[in-house]
Order: C-alpha cells, then structure tokens, then sequence
C-alpha cells in the first residue's frame, strides 16, 4: 500500500520527535483521530511518564497521557532506530538562539540525521520547528539525500509551523488552522491530507518556504506590537497617564486597532527568539530589518525598565536595593501555564541579585526549577501567606496568574512594584503600589 493509501485509510503510523510543548499535543491529536503514533524524544523521563500515563505539561490536563494508553495505537521511545518503522515523522525539536542572537540549528540537524539514519521508501518527513525561510530545503533536504533516495518519488518532505499557544482555552491544536508548505508539489498535498485526518482545517501553501515566512510573520507581528506598547507605556508613565486605560479606550474602536498589552519582558519559545531567525538571514542577502531590530531592542530593555522602576521605588521607600528582600510573582512567562522558556521573570531576578537585592519567588504552577540550557541554579517557591508577604521590602508581579489572590496580596505588601496591572482594581489603599 502507498502512503497516500495508507494516510487515506488511517494505517500510516506517525512519529513525533520531540515531545515537548508542540509535539505532545500533536501526538495527541493525531491519536485521538485513530492514527498510530509513536512518540520519539531523547529525554528518557519524558518517555517513562508517557508509558505510566503521566503528563509531565500540566497545562494539557491530567488525562492525555492515560489516553494514549487506551487501544495499541501508541507507543514512546528514546531509540531512534525505530524511526524506520513509521511512515510519517514529524520534528518538533526547539530552535534556540546562539549567544550572539544568531540561530541554534543543532537540535534540526541532529534529529534530521537521526531521521535520515533510517530513512526508507516511502516516508513523509515533516518540520514544524520555527525557523528562517529556506531551512526545509538548504538544511533538512541534503541530509535526507544522502542516501541516494530521491524527493518526490522515494520520499517526501514539507514544512508546517506550529502555531501552539500554551495555556489557550479558545483554540486546541485540532481547531487552530494548520499551514502547510510542501519542498515539491507531491510532499505538500501528502502532508496536507495527513494533517486534515486530524486537525479541523488545513492551508496547503505553494511552498515550504512560504509556511516559514509566514510563521515568522506571525511572531515578528506580535513583537513589533507588544514592544509598540511597551514604549507607550514608558512614555505615558512619565506623563502620569494610566497606559491600561490608555489602552482599554483605544480598545472600543470597532476596527484598525488590535489590543496589546505591555509587560516586564518577553517571553516563550517564539515572540523573544523568532524575529533575530530572520534578522539573521536577511543579512546573507545583503537588507537590514531595522524596524524588526529596533522592536527587539525596546522589547530587550523591559526588564532592566522594570528593575530601574523597582530601584526608584525602594529609593523612595528609604530602602536601597542592596540587602532588600525582594518576591518575585510569578515565574512562568505567561498566566495559568507552567512554561518558563525565555521568562523575563529570571532576567528580572538576575539583575536585581546583581544589584545586593535577596531575591525569592512564587509561582503556583512552578514549585522548584529545573536546570536549563542557560541557568543551572535550582530555586524553589516559597509559602505564599500574609505574613510571607510582609517579610519582603518589596514585591514585583510579573506574571498575572488567575490563582493568586490580589487583594490579599495589595492589603500585606508594604511595597509591590505591578508590571501587569494585577492590581488595578483592588480596594483601599494604593499609595504603596507602583505601575512599572
């Protein structure tokens, strides 16, 4: 059986490498849809949970990992060799930035390698990785032909970005419209029906490099408008103007505007990584991306504003920042989730510890950290009570989850420093709240 059969008639076994904050859901997509999955990643913890039905996102919810163990349409593994049982492998593995704002290909490349190790007749190849237009056909296919197998005829390979959004109610992975952009004209209507098996709707696009454009796109959009915010809102606060509601009455014209919201910084896998991708390639063709460079910039600067406005707030208080005691709330990079990837809340920490400050947090979703790519200390959350709150000369919010008790903690902070307008609209008194 060919595998447009095959994917017609639900018999394609589809493998996910890398199973973390993309690949879990999708895995889980295609299982609920009556594929055969086989879920792949390096980390042997991620893939004994899987197999004891645990979910280590706890944002996706307690039952998706028992789920996958009903029937035997599932399995999980840390052996790539397995990679040539399956007919459709699809890479979710991170694209991180270097340490001169230059892409980090390697977790590509590597499972590409992995891939093209047991690369077979008749095998789909997709990368749903964010990355710089021309990745799927200058880097993925020369690893995939080395082999002698021909594209087009004895396999196939497309892009389709992922488009999840951690911690999202109003779309799923099965209802957020999926891009697809095939490297030839065969892989792109193969990838397209598989993922229509799936997900509710599908855009097949003329190229894989148009699906990577148009990611990026996405991404650059929300920067260049979150850092357009970020900007009013220091301007405004020295004017002594609210930029929350600044933005709310903005916010009631029916149309040419959509609301944004300023912050301490930006974080998650994609709006602080996804526009220097394109930053990067342009320069190999000789233009500049100005404007994206000069959103980053502003969007960069957040933190050290926050800290600055933490600083003047303690100076005020009679209190300098060394040897204060200082809670962060929140460590998550966004509300109700337990994503830490590129979280201003560690900058935040980190230039306030560089400053003398004692530096503690809190996060409901995120009880102790893990070491990373960039951070190897270990921290954990601390008790948050009143009498936890008024040990601290200040508190900094910067993450707005719905779990916390805002009005407990207006009443027992002595100094709370609010870059999330958390505290907008709790009673009494407010002279000991500053908006940074």
């Amino acid at each position: 059986m060919d595998l447009a059969s095959k994917i017609e008639s639900k018999t394609a076994i589809v493998a996910i490498c890398g199973l973390g904050y993309v690949g879990l859901p999708l895995l889980a997509a295609f299982h609920r849809a009556g594929l055969p999955t086989l879920g792949y990643d390096v980390d042997p913890k991620k893939i004994d949970a899987l197999k004891r039905g645990e979910n280590y996102l706890k944002h996706l919810g307690e039952s998706l990992a028992r789920e996958l163990l009903t029937g035997a349409r599932f399995d999980a593994t840390s052996d790539k060799s397995r990679l040539g049982e399956v007919d459709v492998i699809i890479s979710c593995v991170p694209t991180p930035l270097g340490t001169h704002l230059e892409p980090d290909l390697s977790f590509v490349e590597n499972t590409t390698d992995d891939i093209a190790a047991t690369l077979r007749q008749g095998q789909l190849v997709i990368l749903e990785s964010t990355t710089y237009p021309g990745t799927t056909r200058q880097v993925v296919l020369p690893r995939l032909t080395g082999k002698g197998l021909t594209l087009g005829r004895d396999f196939f390979l497309a892009y389709s970005p992922e488009r999840e959004d951690p911690g999202r109610k109003d779309f799923t992975t099965q209802t957020i419209p999926k891009l697809v952009g095939g490297i030839d004209p065969a892989s792109g209507e193969l990838a397209a029906a598989l993922y229509r098996k799936a997900l509710d709707k599908v855009i097949l696009v003329s190229s894989a490099e148009v699906a990577e454009s148009a990611k990026l796109l996405e991404n650059i959009y929300r920067a260049v408008n979150i850092a357009l915010v970020n900007e009013m809102k220091v301007v405004l606060q020295a004017m002594g103007i609210d930029i929350w509601e600044v933005i709310a009455a903005a916010g009631t014209k029916p149309f040419g505007f959509q609301t944004f919201y300023p912050g301490p910084g930006l974080g998650g896998h994609c709006i602080p990584i996804d526009p220097y991708y394109l930053t990067w390639k342009a320069r190999e063709y000789g233009m500049s991306t100005r404007f994206i460079e000069l959103a980053g910039e502003v969007n960069h600067r957040m933190p050290h504003y926050v800290v600055d406005r933490t600083a003047l707030a303690l100076n005020n208080a009679g209190k300098p920042v060394k040897g204060s005691r200082i809670l962060v709330l929140g460590l998550a990079y966004k509300p109700d989730v337990d994503d830490v990837r590129e979280s201003p809340s560690f900058e935040l920490i980190d230039l306030l510890e560089e400053l003398g400050a004692k530096v503690d947090y809190h996060d409901p979703h995120v009880p102790v950290t893990h070491p990373g790519r960039r951070r190897d200390v270990i921290r954990h959350s601390i008790e948050l009570t009143p009498a936890a709150l008024a040990g601290y000369d200040c508190v900094l919010i910067a993450t707005h989850h719905s779990a916390y008790d805002w009005q407990m903690i207006a009443d027992h902070g002595k100094l709370i420093v609010d870059t999330r307008n958390a505290l907008g609209k709790v009673r009494g008194r407010r002279e000991h709240i500053v908006p940074a």
